[in-house]
């Protein structure tokens, strides 16, 4: 119940804001937030992660639709007492779900938030792309964790020192 719920929030939260975004401004469109650093610049992205074209639209969804089944599966295998990595991997299906939605709808992915200083930009970016990055990120913090915690257990529970 918790994956259905973090992934339903994360697919609503991504297609409003797209919505918002498509609804209230055109195409290269940019909106200052906060002075250099925040910037809403409409963007529609047909390539793959940071805007790389590799193959057409039709590779692209191959692609994205196999990375939401290996998700699915691994979500499906893990145990549900290892809520941290139940949490990543739920992150990382809700903004698989919401991309592949923006190819399947528009042949494009809505990107919308856009970092950096003055001249000095991160890629442009959406909600679903954030909670992909966000479920990763947990799922590695989780991972060298878990490690420390089995290292700690077979030293007996000693301090590394």
């Amino acid at each position: 119940m918790r994956t259905v719920c973090i992934v339903a929030v994360v697919v609503f939260l991504d297609q409003i804001s797209k919505w918002l975004i498509t609804e209230s401004m055109v195409v290269g469109e940019s909106i200052t937030v906060l002075g250099s650093f925040l910037r809403l610049t409409y963007v529609q992205n047909a390539g793959a992660v940071f805007g790389l074209t590799l193959g057409g639209k039709l590779l692209h969804l191959l692609l994205a639709g196999t990375a939401l089944i290996l998700v699915g599966v691994m979500l499906w295998r893990i145990p549900g007492n290892e809520r941290w990595s139940v949490t990543g991997l739920s992150l990382v299906l809700g903004g698989a779900i919401g991309n592949l939605t923006d190819r399947v709808r528009f042949g494009v992915v809505i990107d919308f938030l856009d970092f950096g200083f003055g001249g000095l930009r991160w890629w442009v970016f959406n909600l679903a792309d954030f909670s992909v990055t966000t479920g990763v990120i947990s799922l590695i913090a989780f991972s060298f964790f878990r490690r420390e915690k089995e290292a700690e257990r077979e030293d007996g529970g000693s301090p590394r020192g």
